[in-house]
């Protein structure tokens, strides 16, 4: 017996039943009109009719469109530019003609769906801030005409950073959407020239705009295969996890070769080069997720992007000899044409280089990473290629080697981004390795190709897989920002780091003299380079050195070690190579001249930029240095923890220590950090260390004190007018410095002065001034503490290279 309905076992409810079943009814279609319209979508791409708009940019509009297009929002899309109407009309016209859809649409519903974009698109001139009030008041119209809910609107700027200022308060001041609605500003490289310049435009873009809101576009980063590498990593974890670090891996390359010249762009070039346009931004993009730890949740962009900051923070600082650079010879030419420069101009600018990146963690510590770019090479490629280490020794010849089996034949994973040989996107496995796992729905085994050789090996020694459906990057990003992806972008916090990392090597060869080079396959091995340490280097000599033409300038090999006086002590001038090479000399004879006589050798060291290139040659150079019986000291050090950047037994660490064998209890950092304070009076550790002195160094006198000289005239941590350390009794002193960070452990005057011998290294223009000055005034600690340098009973010796000594 079926039973009947409760309203008519209860006619008093009958009223609230049918109220709520048309309330119900009323949600649903409510519902079901959400999901036909979710919301109007207002796409403004500025700089609409430039180069980059009309190759990439409204296609990817296009691309949108097609995949969005009756799932529920309706759009419009404003070209905007500073051209005249009728000119920028005219230009979108013939961009739009041009668009095509993907091979499996339809002639036919191409042909419809280029027409509803074209009808959906237009052109207007945006320059003022009454343009942009009339484009907002335009689209608010629009919507209430058709009766729609806005959902958001999407700024792309598709133009030069310096524009970028005043757009943005454009956009703020006069065409935010209203509440509910959504704003989405889409900013293309370059993010800055410097650290100094990318901080700047960061502070300038986030006074228009949150963070949340800004989509800082690396085109690379929309690549298929670079999208891919993290998800490829987090499917294959089982296998990768034994593989994936230093005990395994022989070197990382991460690559981009182009075919072209920088021939209409010398503009920018000149401005940025190489090392700016690429590798600061692609290349460094890539090697943070081929080196950073793999989130449990690398869908999480809020965890991406902090294990990325863990990376950043573990790259060991580049040097000069980190990189070598390279400039095709018809690139000053193209300047001097146009940039109307005069015919005796020479440019620096590289349009090649390649640069040695260290990461000190545990798990790469060790592991070479690789980063090359440059114009008119030989082919146009890029890929990133992790070769593993190989210990296997068969006895078989190779003919019977097995692709699948033998542990003998390479063993490499290729994240192959596109063109080369291969001409498109793949991932290769080596089949001696693991066979891998990718998503069947978007990524399909490589067909074989006989003949085919990539990276010294046939095809068919790879598991090769490539995109189902290849996309192009920017289609991929469009996307990625309509759907608020933030993990296929730059943060402000990534941005401002990847600069950290780069400004110093930037600033060290703004002077460097590029390698020329001929363009394309005639380059033969001129620019091949090879990797020892720390440092890089071609691999073979350029004609133009071995051969010297008539006529041709000196170079600094023409110029010998100069030998002279300086404030009545010897001194040691030349070129920044060969000064840091004679220090080296004389510091390894000193303590081998120590060791013989005392058994030890006491060596206390200066902090700061300019002992670094030391700090390698001795690491690198030096294999008779007798490290087993020496004593390092720190002259000087920040009132910081030691594993900071800023410390001084940090660099120390990362520049020497971790390179050489010294005894752990011959190594002496300053105590700036005790009971988890710094440099706290009452925690006495300068008297610490004074006993620690006394204790180990016979009479307090180090063997070798190695100081610099500040532009203010300081050394150690003395500055002008200090009111210790500078003369009295006490050996070390806490001091205060005018720079961050500001709290400083010295040792004084006097505990200097009792030493056998004192090295001053000056070095760069920018100490010229100084160095002049210190020349000629007397002993007055008090305005210069470097002049209050004489040792006792010791000697004091001055390396100064040219530009310091003669500018």
């Amino acid at each position: 017996m079926v039973a009947e309905p409760s309203f008519k076992r209860y006619p008093r409810h009958a009223g609230v039943w049918k109220m709520l079943t048309a309330s119900v009814c009323v949600a649903l279609l409510a519902c079901l009109h959400a999901q036909e319209l979710r919301g109007h979508i207002s796409v403004i791409l500025l700089g609409a009719t430039g180069d980059l708009a009309r190759k990439y940019l409204w296609q990817g509009l296009f691309q949108l469109y097609l995949d969005e297009a009756g799932k529920g929002h309706s759009f419009r899309f404003h070209g905007a530019a500073l051209t005249t109407t009728e000119q920028g009309q005219e230009v979108i016209a013939k961009v739009l003609e041009s668009l095509s859809c993907p091979r499996d649409t339809a002639p036919a519903r191409c042909a419809e769906l280029k027409d509803q974009f074209q009808q959906l698109s237009e052109y207007r001139r945006l320059k003022t801030a009454e343009d942009y009030l009339a484009l907002s008041k335009d689209i608010e119209a629009w919507v209430q005409r058709e009766g729609l809910r806005e959902a958001g609107r999407v700024f792309y700027f598709s133009v030069p950073p310096f524009a970028y200022a005043d757009i943005a308060r454009n956009i703020n001041s006069s065409c935010r959407p209203g509440p509910g609605a959504w704003l989405r500003v889409a900013l293309e490289k370059p993010f800055g020239h410097d650290h100094r310049s990318a901080q700047q435009l960061a502070t300038e873009l986030g006074s228009f705009f949150q963070e949340d809101e800004m989509y800082r576009v690396d085109h690379y980063l929309g690549k298929q295969v670079v999208a891919q590498i993290l998800p490829f990593r987090d499917q294959n974890r089982e296998a990768l996890d034994g593989l994936w670090s230093r005990h395994h891996v022989d070197r990382v390359e991460i690559i981009m070769k182009e075919t072209v010249d920088a021939g209409g762009r010398t503009s920018f070039y000149e401005e940025y080069g190489v090392i700016r346009d690429v590798l600061q931004n692609h290349l460094t993009e890539i090697l943070t997720l081929v080196a950073m730890e793999l989130p449990r949740n690398v869908s999480s962009s809020e965890a991406v992007l902090q294990h990325k900051l863990q990376a950043f923070r573990a790259l060991r600082g580049l040097q000069k000899g980190s990189a070598v650079l390279g400039q095709y010879q018809a690139y000053s030419e193209q300047v001097r044409r146009e940039l109307q420069k005069p015919d005796g101009f020479h440019s620096l600018t590289p349009t090649f280089a390649g640069v040695l990146v260290h990461i000190d963690n545990l798990r790469w510590e060790g592991v070479p990473f690789i980063l090359m770019s440059g114009k008119a090479l030989d082919e146009r490629v890029s890929y990133v290629r992790i070769l593993f280490k190989n210990q296997a020794c068969c006895v078989q010849s190779e003919k019977h080697w097995v692709p699948d089996q033998s542990r003998c034949l390479p063993q490499q994973i290729v994240f192959y981004i596109g063109h080369g040989e291969l001409g498109s996107p793949a991932v290769l496995v080596s089949r001696n390795l693991f066979r891998p796992s990718l998503p069947s729905s978007s990524w399909q085994e490589v067909a074989g190709r006989p003949g085919l050789h990539l990276f010294g090996r046939p095809l068919s020694d790879y598991y090769a897989y490539s995109p189902v459906r290849e996309q192009d990057a920017y289609s991929i990003l469009i996307s990625h920002i309509f759907h608020h992806r933030k993990d296929s972008f730059i943060t402000t916090e990534n941005l401002l780091a990847s600069w950290v990392f780069w400004t110093p090597l930037l600033d060290s060869l703004a002077h460097e003299v590029p390698r020329l080079y001929p363009g394309g396959a005639e380059n033969g091995r001129l620019l091949d380079f090879e990797f020892s340490g720390n440092n890089l280097a071609f691999s073979q000599q350029p004609l133009e050195q071995l051969v010297p033409g008539p006529g041709s300038g000196p170079t600094p090999s023409d110029f010998q070690v100069l030998r002279a006086k300086y404030r009545e002590s010897p001194l040691i001038s030349a070129w920044p190579e060969e000064l840091i090479a004679k220090l080296a000399d004389d510091i390894e004879a000193t303590a081998v001249q120590a060791v013989r006589r005392f058994g030890k050798f006491h060596l206390a060291l200066s902090g700061g930029s300019s002992p670094i290139a030391l700090f390698q040659q001795l690491a690198t150079g030096h294999y008779g240095f007798p490290w087993a019986h020496t004593h390092l000291w720190l002259a000087d050090e920040r009132c910081v923890p030691l594993w900071d950047p800023e410390s001084n037994f940090q660099g120390l660490q990362v520049h020497l220590l971790q390179h050489v064998r010294v005894p752990y209890y011959n190594i002496h950092p300053m105590p700036v950090h005790l009971r988890q304070r710094l440099c706290a009076e009452e925690d006495r550790g300068a008297q610490v260390y004074a006993e620690e002195i006394s204790a180990l160094v016979a009479n307090s006198s180090f063997d070798l004190v190695l100081l610099g000289m500040g532009t203010d005239g300081h050394t150690a941590s003395l500055f002008p007018q200090s009111p210790t350390g500078l003369d009295g009794e006490q050996l070390v002193v806490l001091t205060k410095s005018p720079f961050r960070p500001y709290q400083r452990m010295s040792l004084s005057l006097p505990l200097i002065n009792r030493a056998r011998k004192v090295a001053v290294l000056v070095m760069g223009r920018m100490k010229r001034e100084i160095a002049v000055l210190v020349s000629r005034v007397g002993h007055e600690p008090r305005k210069w503490p470097i002049s209050g340098v004489l040792p006792d009973s010791g000697q004091l010796v001055w390396y100064m290279d040219y530009e310091a000594f003669l500018g």
